[in-house]
């Protein structure tokens, strides 16, 4: 007979002995992976040297240059801050199925504003005139736009849907990830892998529920309870015992948080499965109905 073996320092070690491990489904289900842009984040180095440049005119005595210097520096700095938050917004619309497009276009403002920032330092620093300054910037932006693309423009899963359910359930959606992403920076304070882990389980059986709601508006009265109050309980538990476990890792707060989580995560998948199920039964009733006025005009399938 095989024999699973652990101790002190391996994941499962400060779980009682003889206590099984409880089935867990893969946290990353679902997700994909964040992608790391490098060329983003060297946005912030390259207008550094506009700093010393800058200090220069200001040692020189040229108050204009060094006020369009660190004009162009501001800007050039602000751009990727925009550009940074823009690609996140558009990471997380790509990831659902349901979602608005932004309301504020930050990486469209990010190629303006690298646009505006090496117009300015043209003309403060290589002292050119205002066209060819303007071709500069021109040019900035649109290797930005060629880099980097155009914010989402358009809702997206929303054709063909009632408008204000769309909204309603985007909305909802958006509301309960934040508590998700709250719970599980909470959970980072742990500092224990397998608490993390049941975390980042239940997360992924709260966005299956989530998904499924965005397939069908209707389940959202039926889930909002889920996706508000337990949510929010989850989050200000996850919150509290991190408070308390990084001070005194007692079992029984532990064993009391872990058989929280056991519940919440059975409760976010049959909630999942009743869903799925009503609707697999409207799929039922809208097939039989089909079949009935086809039996009644004659028609039969070939």
């Amino acid at each position: 007979m095989a024999q699973q073996f652990g101790g002190k320092f391996s994941p499962d070690g400060d779980r009682p002995t003889g206590k099984p491990t409880p089935p867990t489904t893969n946290k990353f289900r679902g997700r994909k992976a964040h992608r790391a842009n490098f060329r983003s984040k060297v946005l912030f180095l390259a207008p550094l040297p506009l700093l010393l440049s800058g200090i220069g005119e200001m040692r020189s005595g040229d108050a204009t240059g060094m006020i369009a210097e660190f004009g162009a520096l501001a800007l050039l700095l602000l751009s990727p801050w925009l550009l940074r938050d823009g690609l996140a917004a558009e990471e997380a619309f790509n990831s659902r199925k349901t979602a608005r497009k932004p309301v504020i276009p930050r990486k469209l403002f990010a190629s303006v504003l690298t646009g505006l920032g090496v117009a300015l330092a043209a003309i403060g620093g290589w002292k050119l005139d205002l066209a060819p300054a303007l071709v500069f910037g021109l040019l900035a932006s649109g290797a930005h736009i060629a880099s980097f693309g155009l914010d989402p423009m358009r809702n997206k899963g929303m054709q063909g849907v009632d408008e204000f359910e769309s909204e309603r359930v985007a909305k909802a959606v958006d509301k309960a990830e934040k508590l998700v992403s709250e719970t599980l920076q909470a959970a980072g304070r742990f500092g224990d892998r397998h608490l993390e882990g049941r975390v980042e389980t239940l997360a992924s059986a709260a966005r299956d529920m989530f998904r499924a709601v965005e397939q069908d508006p209707r389940d959202l009265t039926s889930a909002r309870k889920f996706m508000t109050v337990y949510l929010r309980g989850a989050r200000d538990a996850t919150v509290k015992f991190a408070d308390l476990y990084s001070r005194k890792h007692e079992a029984s707060t532990r064993a009391d948080y872990e058989a929280l989580l056991d519940d919440l995560e059975a409760s976010f998948a049959n909630q999942r499965d009743r869903m799925l199920l009503d609707n697999r039964t409207d799929l039922d009733i809208e097939i039989e109905v089909l079949r009935d006025r086809l039996k009644q005009q004659g028609v039969r399938a070939s």
